[in-house]
């Protein structure tokens, strides 16, 4: 027993680190066992639509903008001034006022995008799909709709969970999510196997939106939540003199995001049509589910992080940091070389499984690119930390390299010529110029005043 417990304390997995992993475990296996479905119950069109959607719908980081990662930070900040003890808080008013203040702000914010994002996706969904349909026979018009309705839903309760984890609340916000995550596994499979085809995956997401409000609603954490709602006084979070300044940029940066990491499918269903674009999607839904578990020792110390910046203790903070880097950077390159042996097997004897992935030479070469960005989200998530976004530029450029590559080279030479060019940027471009403004702006930010 006490091996065991050695272990996990060296691993850094406490309460709040197991239900994320249990949320993200859900998500990596989840996806996995979907494709599994997926490649049972849909053809490869139907297959090629379905990971499609999903990096259409991504367009959402629009109207994001960042301020859900923003919203962990500020919040954060903000209970270096006060405590809680059985869900009540306690300290100084200042502090609690902003909190309310910053709790109306989500609420209110995103009852908009919602709506806005809801319209937009509907959209450029159709436009997107009427013009580079390549196939009759497909009916998506329907399942796009309630798929855009559900994901406007779900999108609603993110910056609220978002909130809860700033302060502190960690566990119990995973605990939202793993369940909301464990009904969404569920609903798609069993839709899936009740011939629904397309519909699965739109209708499960919107039985799974249930799970927030029905959690907080039954709750302790609603006892609080009513707290810091009732305690507003005249000290308030001046949005535009705060939040803005660093939101802008963020905002520029997480949309960049789209084209770095989404506009794979996209291109190859306009370049290659649906089946090839349908196994892009299922190999980076391997590849993207380990890396969301590898990254949940980094983005569960966010709120730490940034209690321990905001109390400069510099010393704590780059204690914590390495060690939860080391164990997202030692999951992610075995869980990554894991996934390389199993499409390795899966092409050397032949597995029918086999044809709905990328062949062995470019997989090997997405799964090194993705090591890499796991590297690189791991010091972005240090330095955002500091409420500040020193990777406005490189984001914004390396968006534009990206985009450009692949239009212009996915063109000429097809999936190959864009896998090629990702790995060029990402190795090549990306990763120096993120470790230098990581060594810079460490350097720079800990030895001035704060």
């Amino acid at each position: 027993m006490d091996y065991f417990r050695n272990i996990i304390q060296k691993l850094g997995i406490d309460g709040a680190l197991f239900f994320t992993l249990i949320y993200r475990g859900l998500q990596a296996t989840g996806a996995l066992f979907t494709i599994v479905f997926i490649a049972a119950f849909l053809n490869k069109e139907e297959q090629g639509y379905y990971y499609t959607f999903g990096s259409i719908l991504a367009i959402q980081i629009f109207f994001e903008l960042g301020i859900t990662a923003i919203i962990t930070q500020f919040v954060a900040h903000e209970t270096a001034s006060v405590s809680f003890h059985n869900y009540k808080m306690k300290g100084n008013p200042l502090a609690s006022s902003r909190l309310s203040s910053l709790l109306r702000f989500c609420i209110n914010w995103f009852i908009i995008v919602c709506l806005l994002l809801f319209v937009t996706l509907i959209i450029v969904g159709f436009i997107f799909f009427n013009t580079f349909n390549t196939s009759s026979n497909i009916n998506w018009q329907f399942p796009w709709v309630i798929l855009c309705f559900s994901t406007a839903v779900n999108l609603f309760y993110i910056p609220l969970l978002a909130f809860i984890e700033g302060l502190g609340y960690i566990k119990i916000a995973s605990k939202i999510k793993a369940t909301q995550q464990f009904v969404l596994i569920l609903t798609s499979i069993l839709f899936l196997l009740l011939g629904l085809g397309l519909y699965a995956s739109p209708i499960a997401l919107l039985v799974s939106c249930a799970i927030p409000p029905l959690y907080i609603l039954f709750s302790k954490i609603k006892l609080l939540l009513k707290q810091i709602w009732n305690g507003l006084s005249i000290y308030k979070v001046n949005y535009f003199k705060e939040i803005f300044p660093l939101q802008w940029k963020v905002a520029i940066s997480w949309a960049s995001g789209y084209f770095i990491y989404q506009l794979f499918n996209p291109i190859v269903f306009a370049k290659d049509g649906a089946e090839v674009a349908g196994r892009v999607g299922m190999s980076l839904a391997v590849i993207n589910g380990i890396l969301t578990i590898s990254l949940s020792w980094m983005n569960i110390r966010i709120p730490q992080l940034s209690k321990l910046i905001a109390q400069r203790n510099f010393t704590e903070l780059d204690i914590v940091f390495r060690k939860n880097f080391k164990n997202a950077n030692f999951f992610s390159f075995l869980g990554l070389f894991i996934s390389v042996v199993f499409i390795i097997i899966l092409n050397y004897f032949s597995f029918s499984l086999g044809k709905r992935f990328l062949s062995v030479i470019p997989f090997c070469i997405m799964a090194f690119c993705a090591f890499i960005n796991q590297f690189i989200g791991g010091l972005a998530i240090y330095l955002r930390c500091h409420k500040k976004e020193p990777l406005l530029i490189y984001s914004f450029v390396i968006a534009i390299c990206t985009a450009t590559f692949f239009m212009i080279v996915g063109s000429s030479n097809g999936l190959m010529g864009i896998v090629w060019s990702y790995f060029f940027i990402t190795t090549f471009i990306s990763l120096p110029w993120v470790i230098y403004i990581y060594i810079t702006k460490k350097k720079q930010w800990h030895t001035q005043l704060y």
